[in-house]
């Protein structure tokens, strides 16, 4: 299977797929191309230094989300891509992208939703006082974080915990998490009724 990770930063989690999946010789996965809207993103240098196609597009060159959204169809469809992967992707994707590619993006998020959607949510659960939160991987709608949840992990909360403490364990449980996930996709063992997602044995 042939798939596109679009990243916004320094990419820990495109390392962790790199390096349990890409042209593993155990599974039927490639990283065909890694797409990022940040021209300094380090996720465009990982992929470089694998050997991947590195792409960089300048949104301020686009008249429109839509039109900026349209050009990273265009290039997914170029590279025969079939999962799109979002990894520390910052940008939201617009309705008609998300309506083409429906239950085949992924996306990550540090925390266990619904709770603490949107930005900063490791911040959002130390200041809400939490005892645990976690790692949980969907499907993306056209919410915010609210598409059909497939794995969530929790993480529990230390008393002394700062926002990159937790932040790092969290980190452990998404490099490990995120790969698996991506295999079970590609093995054709995630089913989607609705809301509910279902993983075959």
């Amino acid at each position: 299977m042939r798939i596109a990770v679009l990243a916004s930063g320094s990419g820990t989690n495109l390392q962790a797929i790199i390096d349990k999946l890409h042209k593993n010789p155990d599974v039927d996965i490639e990283i065909a191309v890694v797409i990022s809207d940040n021209k300094k993103a380090y996720a465009l240098e990982r992929a470089r230094k694998a050997g991947i196609p590195a792409v960089f597009v300048d949104m301020k060159k686009f008249p429109s989300r839509e039109a900026f959204d349209d050009e990273i169809d265009r290039i997914l469809e170029s590279y025969g891509v079939e999962l799109v992967v979002l990894a520390g992707y910052m940008k939201i994707l617009q309705p008609k992208f998300v309506r083409k590619w429906r239950n085949k993006i992924l996306n990550i998020h540090p925390a266990l939703l619904p709770s603490f959607p949107g930005m900063h949510a490791v911040r959002q659960a130390l200041d809400y006082g939490v005892k645990v939160t976690g790692v949980t991987i969907h499907f993306v709608d056209e919410g915010v974080d609210t598409g059909p949840i497939i794995a969530q992990e929790p993480v529990r909360v230390r008393d002394d915990d700062t926002e990159e403490t937790l932040l790092e364990r969290i980190h452990q449980v998404e490099h490990r998490l995120y790969p698996e996930v991506i295999k079970l996709y590609a093995e054709g063992k995630i089913e989607v009724e609705g809301r509910k997602v279902r993983i075959k044995s």
